[in-house]
């Protein structure tokens, strides 16, 4: 099952998208502009191989919810989200909204 929803983060409004897999559930909140995710996402692919195309993405480990996306910290984000002022440690919300 895909469940796509728009929600409200200090104004803005943002997409959080869950897909349910067997096993496991692939979690992404997303703007206009980058994307946090699950620990599914790869971010040295994205830095190395997709480079180009400067990609502004963040990755949490360990999270099963949306919420939990949004609160825990980052684990790692591109080389891309770090020149906007996204690093790692923050939390998913917090570099959402630099992607706003």
């Amino acid at each position: 099952m895909i469940d796509v929803k728009p929600i409200t983060l200090e104004g803005h409004q943002v997409v959080a998208i869950s897909v349910q897999l067997p096993k496991t559930t692939l979690l992404v909140v997303t703007t206009d502009k980058g994307y946090i995710m699950c620990g599914a996402l790869d971010v040295g692919l994205l830095n190395e191989k997709l480079k180009d195309r400067q990609i502004i993405a963040g990755r949490a480990l360990g999270v099963r919810t949306i919420d939990q996306l949004l609160e825990a910290p980052l684990e790692s984000v591109t080389t891309t989200a770090e020149e906007h002022g996204i690093t790692a440690g923050m939390t998913g919300k917090e570099a959402i909204l630099k992607m706003v």
